[in-house]
């Protein structure tokens, strides 16, 4: 196995092991700035770019990226299917609007 990178170069200094770059021009430490919401979390239904296949679709959570992907982990978890985190949505596989929802307000969010 090949776990080698480089984490000096007498070129260009320390480097950043996750993205290659040099530690004063990294990208990925800097952190992604919280989208603004209006305080309400929305939980729909996306076939869009599936070739039919449904996602539930839940946007307008004032989270960090860190705490995106542990939610969408729980919210996966309690639909017992898979999902992802896309441009601060997550996408949950199949038609689990209900769920969602009341597991939502459970945890203290408006939802629409």
């Amino acid at each position: 196995m090949n776990n080698s990178s480089i984490v000096y170069s007498s070129e260009h200094g320390k480097m950043c092991p996750a993205c290659h770059k040099q530690v004063t021009k990294c990208v990925c430490s800097q952190k992604k700035a919280v989208p603004k919401s209006d305080g309400i979390v929305r939980v729909g239904r996306s076939t869009k770019g599936r070739k039919g296949k449904g996602v539930t679709v839940i946007t307008g959570l004032p989270l960090e990226h860190d705490a995106l992907l542990k939610l969408a982990k729980q919210l996966k978890q309690k639909c017992g299917s898979g999902g992802t985190v896309k441009d601060g949505v997550i996408e949950i596989q199949g038609d689990h609007r209900a769920t969602l929802v009341e597991e939502l307000k459970k945890m203290g969010y408006t939802v629409k």
